[in-house]
């Protein structure tokens, strides 16, 4: 597992290299100029034509506007929102929130641009099943420019939904399966193997029902977790009012002048903070991911502008919104960068193991919070040892498994192989409330046992409708590939998946946050490209539209003139 992790952040090292990031940000200001503010339409416009103003009863496609925005949200607003904010500031600090929002407001016009693309290059041959995203607009979008020119579409389209299955198996299946699991065996001792098959069954009742069931159940399910998940994260953040303007000018403050480590928190560059930032936001939201483009493509519509404005709503509900209210209470309940869980009992020292790296010699500790540790509990200690890579300082986690009994808990220390001796900083040993259990913790701070309660049952909720959602894109991409007698199998090993993923094989954080950025990374670099080649397209119709619907030519009562 260790040489995967090592080739995995090899891997990640070059999809998310800073260039990588300045590009995508470049690109997201490059359709905000063109669009000329798309959000303030995404806001206006947008809300108007997901109320149903502007629906038409003989458009092509399977669902409508607000469906298709449902379905798209439940993939986006989900436990990238618990869990990835988590990572974010676990990480990154309070700077981390910043570039969050930054990359939200740009992915507003990301996510614009995207959508009307697949919109215009969407395959309606059945218009009460329609078939888009990325992969149709390089296949249909290069054989207008030329038919010599279609096996290029083509091939990159199956480029394109090979990504779109990495992410699939990865971000939409893995890092939501393991979150559920994890959060319910550290408060209820389920073994993760049966949350797995819990949640295989549910998503596969659901999704062998096709996209109208799919848009019918994420259509009732995100409303109900939404309002309920920002109802209790206000009430958190009313309790902490007086901490909340501290914080905000923390988050603003730290995006560019990073404090020094503390407590749980490892510290990190201002670079390695953006990175974070950056990751966590496009991962929640997805913007230029080219995922939601394949929910959109199924609206009921013959204006493709008019999804695409609907789509830029997303990442300002799934990060301006929901994201900011997570990050705020982890950031107001002190989660993120708390005092030791537990006390060594007696001197701790590091020394050589039996396998010839550096380990701890103390193995028990005791403290309020060991009679809540489960059996294989993950903790961590800091020592200072050689430069860290990623955070830019020389702190690092000596992780264990943690035993209780009770009072005590009885700790085995995964050996450190570097050559010079690693110096304990920590005075304690850190529980590793990894993602959305972390963000249960923070909630507790403020109402007792409610992160247990409210937590938990959103992360199933979001898993929920994040797994049926991305179930349904990796399933256009095996559409686009072999055809839809490759539906049925391709429904089954996703669900099978499900099972596997929800297995105790990701240890660490930083393991999780490893896989779950791949997935992410590999679809930006198919899905960047494909925007800039076929943006002159969508910004011709965006601004055709507009033209015409300032001029009159859409009445908002169901018809047109």
């Amino acid at each position: 597992m260790d040489a995967l992790m090592a080739w995995l952040d090899t891997v990640n090292g070059i999809l998310w290299h800073e260039y990588v990031l300045y590009t995508i940000l470049g690109v997201g200001i490059l359709f905000t100029i063109w669009t000329k503010g798309c959000q303030v339409r995404a806001l206006t416009h947008g809300t108007a034509v997901v109320r149903g103003k502007f629906d038409k009863k003989g458009d092509p496609g399977a669902i409508n506007h607000f469906q298709a925005l449902a379905t798209a949200l439940s993939a986006t607003v989900g436990l990238g929102n618990i869990a990835g904010v988590a990572l974010a500031v676990s990480l990154g600090g309070p700077g981390a929130v910043f570039w969050m929002w930054v990359t939200g407001l740009i992915g507003m016009a990301l996510k614009t641009t995207e959508v009307t693309q697949a919109m215009l290059y969407r395959n309606t041959d059945d218009p009460d099943n329609p078939h888009g995203g990325a992969m149709w607009v390089a296949s249909k979008g290069f054989a207008k420019f030329s038919p010599k020119l279609a096996w290029v579409g083509k091939a990159v389209g199956v480029i394109f939904c090979l990504t779109l299955l990495i992410s699939t198996i990865t971000g939409g299946n893995m890092f939501q399966a393991w979150n559920v699991a994890d959060i319910t065996f550290s408060y209820f001792d389920v073994p993760r193997m049966y949350t797995g098959v819990v949640l295989a069954v549910i998503v596969g009742m659901v999704i062998l029902g096709g996209i109208q069931r799919i848009g019918n159940v994420t259509g009732r399910l995100v409303p109900f977790m939404c309002v309920t998940y920002m109802a209790v994260g206000l009430a958190v953040l009313v309790v902490n009012i007086e901490a909340i303007p501290g914080m905000l000018r923390l988050i603003v403050s730290e995006a560019f002048n990073p404090t020094e480590a503390q407590g749980a928190f490892l510290g990190g560059a201002a670079g390695f903070i953006f990175l974070k930032g950056m990751q966590r936001s496009l991962f929640s939201s997805e913007a230029g991911q080219g995922s939601s483009p394949i929910a959109h493509s199924a609206a009921k519509t013959d204006e493709p502008v008019r999804e695409g404005v609907v789509a830029g709503l997303e990442p300002f509900v799934d990060t301006l919104v929901v994201c900011t209210i997570t990050a705020l209470v982890i950031l107001s309940s002190g989660a993120w960068n708390r005092a030791p869980d537990l006390t060594f009992d007696g001197p701790a020292a590091v020394i050589r193991g039996v396998d010839g790296g550096w380990t701890l010699d103390a193995t028990r500790a005791s403290g309020p919070e060991a009679a809540s540790i489960s059996e294989g509990q993950q903790v961590f200690a800091i020592v200072t040892a050689h430069a860290n890579e990623d955070t830019g300082n020389n702190r690092h986690q000596m992780t264990g498994t943690a035993v209780s009994d009770g009072e005590h808990v009885r700790i085995t220390w995964k050996e450190l192989d570097i050559e010079t001796a690693p110096v304990l900083v920590s005075e304690g040993v850190y529980i590793e409330y990894k993602g959305a259990t972390l963000t249960a913790k923070a909630f507790d701070h403020t109402f007792k046992d409610i992160g247990k309660w409210l937590v938990t049952l959103a992360a199933w909720l979001f898993a929920i409708s994040t797994m049926i959602s991305w179930s349904y894109y990796g399933e256009q991409g095996m559409v686009f590939m072999l055809g839809d007698k490759s539906v049925l199998p391709y429904r089954l090993v996703y669900c099978a998946l499900i099972m596997v993923a929800a297995s105790p094989l990701i240890a660490t954080e930083a393991e999780l946050d490893t896989i779950s950025v791949l997935g992410t990374g590999v679809m930006l670099f198919a899905n960047i490209p494909l925007m800039l080649i076929f943006g002159r397209q969508a910004m011709k119709a965006y601004h055709g539209y507009f033209k015409r619907l300032d001029n009159g030519e859409f009445t908002p009562t169901g018809k047109e003139d």
